[in-house]
């Protein structure tokens, strides 16, 4: 198969999933990204949200929106014009705003969006951002993608889209698995071996397009006319966090991104 980042060709696998290995992972020797092979069928309906009360401070979800929000806080400076692009529930937008931000959300879901919109009384438009085009575009200060790129076959189109939306010297908040965290390559390393196979659900189907470490994901960065600001992998567990911040081997990785002027 040919790499979706670099159009490299003839791809080695690298792992499987599912209890027949059906599901195959290819990573390009260029560029390092991991594209599925997407012949063998995606689920992205799992990830499919309800609308969760924004203020519901029990909610694992709400959780990890405030601590993006204080990620935000440490690293960029506002407040400005904020679009977030697939807001969920409207939190970090909410809490955003009460920072001071302008801010505005971009959603496929009707329903989450006239959620948003009566709930915490915040602008959100139905659109397909890759397909999206603002009517003052470029005029963002900050745009955030929180585990929407991971999602999306075609990660240049999407940088790409981000970088229309932001002003010269903008910045975006993007959050996204990290493929070569410790426990991701143990896991890998015990499958391979067959010390261990994980039993998969009756009608499994992987839900990501393509998987990123650091360097295939700053080679996207350098396709796409952005410069890595911050890097650092993240966890929801205090301790975790400590150390994943600082040793980057976690498997979530949370980024800032600077949109090169010129």
């Amino acid at each position: 198969m040919k790499c979706r980042l670099c159009d490299h060709d003839g791809l080695p696998l690298y792992y499987t999933q599912g209890n027949r290995d059906e599901f195959r992972f290819h990573r390009c020797p260029v560029c390092k990204l991991v594209n599925y092979d997407l012949a063998g069928g995606i689920d992205q309906e799992k990830y499919a949200l309800e609308y969760v009360d924004p203020f519901d401070e029990t909610v694992k979800s709400n959780r990890a929106q405030t601590l993006s929000h204080q990620f935000l806080k440490a690293h960029i400076r506002g407040p400005g014009r904020l679009l977030e692009i697939g807001c969920g529930n409207g939190r970090l937008l909410h809490l955003a705003r009460q920072d001071g931000w302008t801010v505005r959300g971009l959603e496929l879901s009707p329903f989450l969006a006239e959620s948003v919109n009566q709930r915490l009384g915040i602008e959100v438009e139905v659109a397909n951002f890759l397909e999206y085009r603002s009517p003052d575009g470029g005029q963002y200060d900050l745009v955030l993608l929180r585990h929407v790129l991971e999602h999306l076959p075609d990660c240049r189109g999407a940088l790409n889209s981000i970088g229309s939306l932001l002003r010269e010297g903008g910045r975006a908040l993007l959050e996204f698995p990290n493929i070569e965290a410790l426990d991701l390559r143990f896991q890998r390393w015990m499958r391979k071996t067959g010390l261990h196979r994980r039993k998969y659900p009756e009608g499994y189907r992987p839900g990501h397009c393509n998987e990123f470490c650091r360097e295939s994901f700053e080679y996207l960065l350098n396709a796409t006319g952005f410069e890595l600001v911050v890097w650092e992998t993240y966890s929801y567990r205090p301790v975790s966090n400590f150390i994943f911040n600082r040793l980057h081997i976690g498997n979530k990785a949370r980024v800032i991104l600077r949109k090169k002027c010129g």
